[in-house]
């Protein structure tokens, strides 16, 4: 009995000795070589998005780049086309658990499409089984016996790599196949979350330096899904897939993770320029509606106006009376951004859609009486009309019924009222500005400086 005991201990301690992890390597004989007659390229004409069995004996090689190890894929098999810089990936659907024991991560293999099921969804290939609901054929999971007729491992000991390519150079010939995207990291919002709820689908967002987003598949079936997302920086590893014509990733197992650098430094979105001034506001003598504030940009470069503010003081109050957050705009270089308080009857009078649309009673809706200041992200006044607390009416500052245009020789912005900078006109205003009403369109030049 004793014997026999030492005899099962060693043979054990031999076996668990032999395996060194998980993902072993597959014994050599068991490799197959089959002659190859196709490309996956060909497969562009076996099918034009309709489920069909393919009656042809098609051999495709490609390259293994998924892998069920730590079970974050279950029932897909991703082969990309060639182990560098492929052209395209298919996905494989199997009824089989761990497969990843008789087809290893990168390795090639041989594929015999005969008498499987393809179909091209989404611009992608998905071969597999058949399945039918109500009389409607799709592709689905091939039982597990019959994936071994139909997928072999090559003898050919070449080993797929990842593409390396940024979030924003993805494209859809890549779904299916492995890429590298360096530089990335969780979003702030999701640091302290595991990588899945337990048993369900989850995804978290990466992000890059540049703030451009990215989604992270992962199976609350995971190895992995208790633990909490990594903090730092660097690159992920992964096969692409796309889902509702976004770009996904699907990690394999932890290790596809590299992140050893500081997180990216904080993204910049405020600004302040004083190349940035108010070129334009018009309160036209013929019609209201045609009313309208323009800013022009004098740097040779765009400017984000994220928290600018436009802020109007009524008459002769020294408290803001309407404001316009100017976020989510951006002004180009040497350009104007026309802003209108009623978008249809200034399209309808000069011709073309103003940039910014606000409502009445806003500062690009005054009626020539009232002062105005830009003001940038950090609360500085960085231009100015009228003087604020005094009524603009009968003053060097009234506009009503005419306009107030920057003169040609302004080149930066002013934050005191500078009255020679201005070509004022106006039906009561003081002396030194032109006492003359002006009619929209002809009189004003919304857009152009």
């Amino acid at each position: 009995m004793y014997k026999k005991f030492l005899f099962i201990l060693f043979f054990f301690t031999l076996v668990i000795g032999c395996v060194t992890d998980k993902d072993f390597d597959s014994p050599k004989d068991n490799c197959t070589e089959l002659t190859i007659n196709a490309t996956f390229a060909d497969l562009e004409n076996s099918t034009t998005g309709e489920v069909v069995k393919v009656l042809d004996p098609i051999i495709l090689e490609g390259y293994v780049v998924s892998s069920d190890i730590e079970n974050n894929f279950f029932g897909t098999i991703h082969i990309q086309d060639k182990a560098e810089n492929p052209t395209i990936g298919i996905q494989f659907l199997v009824d089989t658990r761990d497969y990843h024991l008789n087809y290893r991560n990168g390795e090639k293999v041989s594929i015999k499409l005969k008498d499987l099921y393809l179909a091209k969804k989404n611009d992608n290939y998905v071969i597999g089984g058949v399945f039918t609901s109500f009389g409607n054929k799709s592709v689905g999971r091939l039982p597990s016996l019959q994936v071994k007729e139909h997928l072999f491992s090559s003898c050919n000991s070449a080993i797929a790599k990842a593409t390396k390519i940024s979030i924003t150079n993805l494209k859809d010939y890549m779904v299916n196949t492995l890429v590298e995207i360096e530089n990335l990291e969780f979003i702030e919002e999701e640091l302290d979350l595991t990588f899945a709820e337990a048993k369900e689908e989850t995804e978290r967002t990466l992000k890059d330096c540049l703030g451009n987003q990215i989604k992270l598949v992962n199976s609350g079936y995971s190895n992995f899904a208790d633990n909490i997302l990594p903090t730092n920086n660097g690159s992920v590893t992964a096969v692409l897939i796309k889902d509702k014509n976004e770009f996904k990733l699907q990690i394999r197992s932890l290790s596809d993770l590299n992140f050893a650098n500081d997180r990216c430094p904080p993204i910049v979105t405020e600004f302040t320029s004083t190349a940035i001034f108010i070129s334009e506001i018009a309160d036209p003598d013929n019609n209201a509606g045609a009313r309208f504030i323009e800013l022009y940009n004098y740097s040779n470069e765009p400017l984000d106006l994220n928290n600018w503010k436009l802020n109007r003081y009524t008459n002769a109050s020294t408290e803001i009376s309407a404001s316009i957050d100017l976020s989510g705009y951006i002004i180009s270089a040497k350009s104007t951004l026309v802003i209108s308080p009623n978008a249809t009857e200034f399209a309808s009078v000069y011709g073309f859609i103003p940039d910014v649309s606000v409502s009445t009673n806003s500062p690009a809706d005054s009626n020539g009486d009232d002062n105005l200041e830009l003001v940038d992200p950090f609360g500085e006044v960085i231009d100015i009309f009228g003087i604020i607390g005094e009524d603009g009416s009968n003053t060097n500052h009234e506009f009503e019924d005419g306009k107030a245009a920057r003169k040609e020789s302004v080149t930066k912005s002013n934050s005191s009222f500078t009255f020679n900078e201005w070509i004022i006109f106006n039906d009561t205003g003081e002396n030194g500005t032109f006492k003359t009403p002006q009619i929209a369109p002809t009189d004003f030049t919304p857009g152009i400086r």
